[in-house]
């Protein structure tokens, strides 16, 4: 993803929990206070979430969104794509997920954002950050809850 914005965390907890929770979509709702509502749309054979609908609250972004998931990397890495939006023009996503040991988890979260209106590429960087670091935070303690 070129001019993105990423952290890396590691989790208290092994890579099962950790992906559990990541590749459990419908349940975002309940970790991370940004996601208001997830809405399956589509499936793929395996049972997973490939095309799904979000009302999303973070700070300045602000918006419902149809997001494709690519879940070719899985386990190691879940990717998304926006389909569609009613402010962002783009919003492209990864999360890369890495065992560190039995008991502890890295993930880094990638995330690029496009508006239809004019920002300053710093405070939409800036706000990319706060949004990646503030669901990896939110992720970590429900995990280590």
């Amino acid at each position: 993803m070129s001019d993105s914005s990423s952290s890396t965390i590691t989790i208290d907890a092994p890579l099962d929990a950790v992906t559990h929770a990541l590749f459990d979509l419908e349940k975002y709702p309940e970790w991370s206070t940004s996601i208001k509502s997830v809405e399956a749309i589509a499936r793929d054979d395996q049972g997973r979430i490939i095309k799904v609908k979000m009302v999303i609250d973070a700070g300045m972004m602000k918006d419902r969104v149809i997001l494709d998931y690519d879940w070719s990397g899985a386990p190691g890495k879940l990717s998304f794509t926006l389909d569609d939006a009613d402010l962002l023009t783009g919003m492209d996503g990864a999360y890369t997920i890495k065992s560190l040991d039995e008991d502890s988890t890295s993930i880094t979260y990638e995330l690029t954002v496009s508006l239809s209106m004019p920002i300053p590429a710093m405070m939409r960087q800036k706000a990319e950050k706060s949004t990646i670091d503030h669901a990896l935070a939110q992720l970590k303690a429900s995990l280590e809850a």
